[in-house]
């Protein structure tokens, strides 16, 4: 996930260098504000996920560590399957934002959160009887050695 991390850096590097150029050339884009910007690299990213996963089956990440992505009898994912894979995974995202909310916690407690969160999310892998994570299981993916 750090070494992802780092080439996600520069991926979001460049879509926010775009964003705030089309915000200078098309004037509704200069109203989203942070949302609009929010916006942008959840898609940016998307992309960069989908279009790696459909591909190669691999993020440049992936390849490093001889992971791929395949549907559960093992070929090639569809964009569709794709999309939700990478949806999926935001779902602990969206669950610690929900928590962090509700329960109107501080910054640093809202980092412990996020944190715990993301723990959970990766230690529910190892509950699984193949050692794949939630959001592949729910969208009929899974991870493989290459």
């Amino acid at each position: 996930m750090l070494y992802e991390g780092l080439l996600l850096f520069g991926v979001m590097f460049g879509a926010t260098a775009v964003f705030l150029l089309l915000r200078l050339i098309v004037p509704p884009l200069a109203r989203t504000g942070a949302a609009g910007l929010q916006v942008w690299g959840f898609l940016a990213l998307g992309l960069y996920f989908v279009w790696f996963w459909r591909k190669r089956g691999q993020t440049l990440a992936m390849q490093t560590w001889r992971m791929r992505v395949v549907n559960a009898d093992g070929s090639r994912i569809s964009l569709g399957r794709a999309v939700v894979r990478y949806l999926l995974a935001w779902v602990w995202v969206a669950a610690a934002v929900g928590v962090i909310h509700l329960s109107g916690a501080s910054r640093w407690a809202g980092a412990g959160v996020a944190l715990a969160c993301l723990l959970a999310w990766g230690a529910l892998a190892w509950f699984d009887p193949q050692r794949q994570f939630l959001h592949d299981r729910l969208a009929g993916t899974r991870l493989v050695r290459d």
